[in-house]
C-alpha cells in the first residue's frame, strides 16, 4: 500500500475524537518572481500534525490540555531521515506524542500508548528506527 493512501487512511480512522490530525506538506516551491518560498512547519517535520486532548490532574478535573501530536507515516519499506528522527525526538523531549506508522493499527498504538502524556512527563518513547 502507498504511503499517502495509509496516511490519508490514517488520518481519517485517527483523526477524530479527542484527536485531530491535519496533512502537514513542507518544502520549498519558487513564486512568480523565482524567489524560493518555503512552506510547512519545518524539515523533518511529520506527515501527519495535530493534538490529543487529555483530561489533566485531580486537582484541576474537567480540565483539557492539548498534547501535540505528531506522526511520521512511511509505506513498509519507507526509511527515516535524519532531519525526520531530530523532530519526533524534540516532540518527544517536550512531552509530545511522536513516532512512526506504517498503518492505522499502528497509529492507533501509538496514540493509545500514552494515555495520560502530558509536557514534561518522564516517560520518553524514542523514535522508530528503520
Amino acid at each position: 500500500m502507498s504511503e499517502q493512501r495509509i496516511q490519508q487512511q490514517i488520518r481519517l480512522t485517527c483523526g477524530a475524537g479527542n484527536t485531530r490530525l491535519f496533512r502537514n506538506n513542507t518544502g520549498v516551491l519558487r513564486d512568480y518572481h523565482g524567489r524560493p518560498v518555503s512552506f510547512g512547519l519545518a524539515k523533518g517535520s511529520a506527515d501527519l500534525i495535530g493534538w490529543t486532548t487529555r483530561e489533566i490532574t485531580p486537582e484541576m478535573v474537567g480540565s483539557r490540555v492539548a498534547v501535540f501530536t505528531s506522526i511520521e507515516v512511511k509505506a513498509a519499506t519507507g526509511r527515516l531521515r535524519p532531519e525526520q528522527r531530530q523532530w519526533l525526538a524534540a516532540v518527544q523531549a517536550a512531552g509530545g506524542i511522536a513516532g512512526v506508522a506504517r498503518s492505522v493499527e499502528e497509529a492507533e498504538r501509538l496514540l493509545a500508548a500514552h494515555p495520560d502524556r502530558m509536557p514534561g512527563a518522564e516517560q520518553q518513547q524514542q523514535p522508530e528506527q528503520p
